[in-house]
């Protein structure tokens, strides 16, 4: 039996990732974590919705809704028009806000792909499937999901389980963290490396678990809890500093790769030509996987210096990806098969 059944209600998805939209411009509305609950909750007071989920990460942002609205456009339309409003866009910035809008039956096909990995930068990513049940755990605890929204979810969640299971998607380097490390690995042996991680996130995590299994001679931790970035540390057998001391022993490590939080820049050109200088100029490799980004851009006009940002990363995951392809028409029939279980199959 279909298990979509109330017919007066719609589910409509507006988002924007890696493929339509640059990191310079995703990070313009991107939802700091701490602000998600308020997030939810502003799309409810949107006239037609009933319920809603955001779901903000390195390389999308996307609001997921049901609404009473005559026609889906419009329900996309409000959405996007919200996140003008919200984010205070210029009209420049506006513009350039490419988004995707999908109506009922694409969202839930849209959301099933997302939780397998199948529309992630590195096809078969394995941290979204986390990603996305915490952000939906953070709108059932802000009352912002109701019946459509907690059977899409659940749905979603049992079809990634499937897709994990059923196929090997996920062989190789499946998140962003590694592909980082992958391209660390291109420049430097990493046995004989020394890198810095700011940020103790699980981004960093997934970093140093990649770093630590091929062999990295040191790992250093740095975040704004100190503690955090102590037991990060302990787990991976390196060493913690304080966040006000990373800029000190930057010139003792090769890779520095930077996964915080913080709504602006962490990393200014002038500290990098100190660092450089002290350094004598000797290659620096700067991954900045962090959205907003953590490091101005014009660093990498510094001599030595070498910085990709998250989009940078995309021409290595794509390396990996011809590998997993061949699993992909297992992977959408178990989809369509989810679709139908769902009610939406074929529509």
């Amino acid at each position: 039996m279909p298990e979509l059944t109330d017919t007066s209600e719609h589910l409509v998805c507006l988002g924007l990732n890696y493929r339509t939209t640059p990191v310079e411009v995703r990070e313009k509305v991107a939802f700091p974590e701490s602000q998600v609950p308020v997030a939810v909750r502003e799309v409810l007071d949107l006239p037609g919705f009933s319920e809603s989920v955001v779901l903000s990460t390195c390389n999308r942002v996307e609001l997921y809704a049901a609404h009473h609205l005559a026609d889906s456009v419009a329900a996309q339309a409000a959405l996007r028009d919200h996140l003008v409003r919200r984010f205070e866009l210029a009209p420049d910035q506006a513009e350039a806000l490419v988004t995707y809008g999908l109506g009922s039956t694409e969202t839930a096909r849209h959301l099933f792909r997302v939780v397998s990995g199948l529309d992630s930068m590195v096809l078969g990513e394995t941290e979204i499937f986390g990603q996305v049940k915490a952000a939906y755990k953070t709108a059932h605890e802000a009352g912002s999901t109701g019946r459509t929204l907690n059977k899409l979810f659940q749905r979603a969640f049992a079809t990634g389980k499937k897709v994990r299971n059923d196929t090997s998607i996920q062989r190789g380097s499946t998140s962003v963290g590694s592909v980082a490390v992958d391209l660390a690995e291109k420049i430097h042996d990493l046995r004989e490396c020394r890198v810095m991680l700011i940020g103790a996130g699980e981004m960093s995590r997934t970093c140093a678990q990649s770093l630590l299994s091929r062999g990295a001679k040191s790992i250093i931790v740095s975040n704004r809890n100190y503690e955090r970035a102590v037991e990060l540390a302990e787990e991976m057998k390196g060493s913690a500093i304080k966040f006000d001391e990373w800029e000190a022993s930057m010139h003792e490590v090769d890779v520095i790769i930077s996964s915080t939080s913080a709504p602006h820049f962490v990393i200014h050109p002038e500290q990098i030509r100190q660092v450089m200088r002290k350094r004598r100029w000797e290659p620096l490799l700067i991954i900045d996987i962090a959205v907003p980004r953590d490091v101005d851009p014009r660093v990498n006009e510094i001599e030595g210096v070498y910085l990709y940002d998250i989009d940078a990363l995309q021409a290595i995951a794509d390396e990996g990806r011809r590998e997993r392809e061949r699993q992909l028409a297992a992977c959408e029939k178990i989809i369509e098969d989810q679709l139908d279980k769902f009610g939406l199959g074929g529509r």
